[in-house]
């Protein structure tokens, strides 16, 4: 069955190079409508040029697609909703949004000042936070949204030299779980997308004879997925050099005590019990937690 996003409305954050920018074309390419948006700052978030997004929608309008640049600083949440803005003015409706925008602030911790934490929040966490906000109401009243949050391996998994990135790469696996819940009796899903790809983000972490494996596209084929009208929901798509996998979080049954037993010593003493996997699931809900302790909790005191 062909994915297509024919009528649909995309905005793309950080969409004037490398990941956004192949994501925006090829959506275009599928029959969306895109806003194009980058502030035009370098790798590191500093600096602007305007011409990174104009570039973009020329390439789509060369091929017959339509595009609109937005120059909109995704960490100010008044441009963002004047970006929103201006998707509805020309078309009407915002279907889709990926949070893609993002920079990089790259040390050691014990080097790291803590601006370079603050700046890389502000873009990842507090730009998605900002961005999917100004499009909620539009996709609740419409009964129909798709968003997508970047994420990464440095946040699922840990990177040296990325304390500040990771922490903020996984937060926004935490916005999607939520929202995921919140936005479900709307036909909004929400997932996450944990691209490696070939970017300027990238360009001095990889090895030169593995970059031409790592060509953006392959990334926004997942993507695509994921924003589709029959998309996954919740899920955490791992994509790069051709290969697709899902990331998860699972929980292990645990162990359960009783009165007398809860000393660091017990406890230590059976984490064989604690980190037993054969038993592990995946919850949707942090409220699932407590009720799995609570009937387990109960079900130890009544034996």
């Amino acid at each position: 069955m062909s994915i297509r996003f024919d009528g649909r409305v995309a905005i793309v954050t950080g969409a004037g190079n490398g990941l956004g920018r192949s994501h925006a074309i090829e959506l275009a390419k599928r029959g969306a409508k895109v806003v194009v948006n980058d502030l035009g700052g370098a790798r590191d978030g500093r600096g602007t040029d305007t011409g990174a997004a104009d570039k973009v929608v020329a390439e789509i309008e060369a091929f017959g697609g339509e595009a609109i640049s937005n120059y909109a600083n995704v960490t100010n949440a008044d441009e963002v909703k004047e970006m929103v803005g201006a998707a509805m003015s020309k078309w009407g409706t915002v279907d889709i949004l990926i949070n893609n925008a993002g920079i990089l602030r790259d040390k050691s911790f014990s080097k790291m000042e803590m601006q370079d934490v603050r700046d890389v929040f502000e873009v990842h966490v507090m730009g998605a936070f900002n961005c999917t906000k100004a499009v909620w109401d539009v996709m609740k009243e419409q009964q129909y949204g798709r968003i997508l949050m970047t994420t990464s391996s440095s946040g699922l998994y840990g990177n040296f030299g990325q304390a500040n990135y990771g922490a903020a790469k996984l937060a926004l696996v935490g916005l999607m779980n939520t929202l995921v819940i919140e936005g479900e009796k709307y036909n909004i899903k929400v997932n996450a997308l944990a691209p490696i790809a070939r970017t300027r983000m990238t360009e001095e972490l990889l090895p030169e004879p593995m970059q031409h494996l790592l060509g953006p596209e392959a990334v926004s084929a997942g993507a695509l997925v994921l924003c589709a009208e029959n998309s996954p929901n919740r899920f955490i798509l791992c994509a790069g050099a051709g290969v697709y996998s899902k990331a998860d979080i699972f929980e292990t049954s645990g162990l359960t005590t009783v009165e007398g037993e809860r000393e660091p010593e017990f406890i230590s003493s059976h984490f064989d019990k604690v980190t037993n996997e054969a038993e592990q699931s995946v919850l949707t809900q942090g409220n699932q937690q407590t009720e799995k302790f609570l009937k387990l909790a109960m079900k130890a005191v009544q034996n």
